[in-house]
């Protein structure tokens, strides 16, 4: 197939925001079915595992239907481990570790956090300035996090609110990984590239842990629902993060997180829908309060030079 070679075409303000749309309400309902995946009982690196061989398969095949291939410099190597460890395998295993226990909804809000801090992590990096505002942003969402572990009525069973502070890891390693990719790019790579070997690499890495905790379990032919809901969030996933990926490259770590926003809504309506999941006042409470909080962090527009998806 003849190449179509075009100039490298800034995207608009507008795209860019149509991209943050579709981020936040697919991983909105990745969500739901992450609990549900979960429902089996079956271990997180176990699921882990078998997220990476979904998300390698779908992004190798892309990336070679493409005639792209996998980047092994040196660059490129580096920016697979730290993704992979900061993006997967630690925030994967302690979503999945809390999902179980913890409402789907809960989820949702908690990952509204991610932007908030990664402010102050672009601000250390001198990636962002300090405003009094932003700062009052973080305190909200602080806010919101102690409205849903402090009152007894805020959860179904108030003893859930030990899983709190490790649901709270995932949002803080997503923010350490959307600050890396901003900071650095991807090695040269477009997102799909960056991604499967991120991808391939966490398998490499999640194998040996998986069976040395004894987390693995065969995949069950024809699948029941748990696996048809582990394959759909994975195959999802893999989309959605280069996506992600892609937007933080381009926009800054500040305005991708911002997905954030709408995983918080969409997820919350989708674990309505599909897990029939219902909230107490103080939930309620704790999302518009962290929202607002999200409100007060804009996001601050930088556009890098990144080879486009589509070359």
């Amino acid at each position: 197939m003849t190449a179509i070679v075009a100039p490298l075409v800034q995207p608009k303000r507008w795209h860019l925001l149509l991209i943050l749309l579709c981020l936040g309400l697919g991983w909105g309902m990745t969500q739901p079915l992450g609990k549900i995946s979960a429902s089996t009982g079956h271990k997180p690196f176990g699921l882990i595992f078998w997220q990476l061989t979904v998300c390698t398969a779908v992004l190798g095949t892309l990336t070679l239907l493409r005639g792209k291939r996998l980047s092994l410099r040196p660059e490129a190597l580096k920016f697979y481990v730290i993704v992979a460890i900061l993006g997967t395998l630690v925030p994967n295993c302690t979503f999945y570790i809390s999902i179980a226990r913890l409402p789907s909804g809960i989820m949702s809000i908690l990952i509204s956090m991610v932007p908030l801090l990664a402010f102050p992590m672009a601000m250390a990096l001198g990636m962002d300035h300090f405003s009094v505002r932003r700062l009052a942003g973080l305190g909200l969402g602080l806010t919101g996090v102690l409205l849903i572990a402090l009152p007894n009525a805020s959860l179904p069973d108030p003893a859930m609110a030990a899983f709190l502070p490790i649901a709270m890891i995932g949002p803080l390693f997503y923010a350490m990984e959307s600050t890396y990719v901003a900071k650095t790019g991807t090695a040269g790579m477009d997102a799909l590239q960056a991604m499967f070997g991120a991808s391939l690499v966490g398998l490499i890495l999640c194998t040996p842990v998986m069976l040395a905790l004894g987390h693995f379990f065969p995949m069950p032919l024809p699948p029941g629902k748990a696996e048809w809901a582990l394959i759909a969030s994975s195959a999802m996933h893999a989309l959605l993060y280069s996506a992600f990926v892609w937007l933080a490259a381009k926009a800054g770590a500040v305005f991708a997180s911002q997905s954030s926003y709408i995983v918080t809504a969409s997820g919350v309506i989708w674990a309505m829908l599909l897990l029939g999941e219902r909230f107490s006042p103080w939930v309620w409470a704790a999302a518009a309060v962290m929202l607002l909080g999200l409100s007060l962090v804009q996001p601050k527009l930088r556009v890098q030079t990144l080879q486009p998806l589509n070359e």
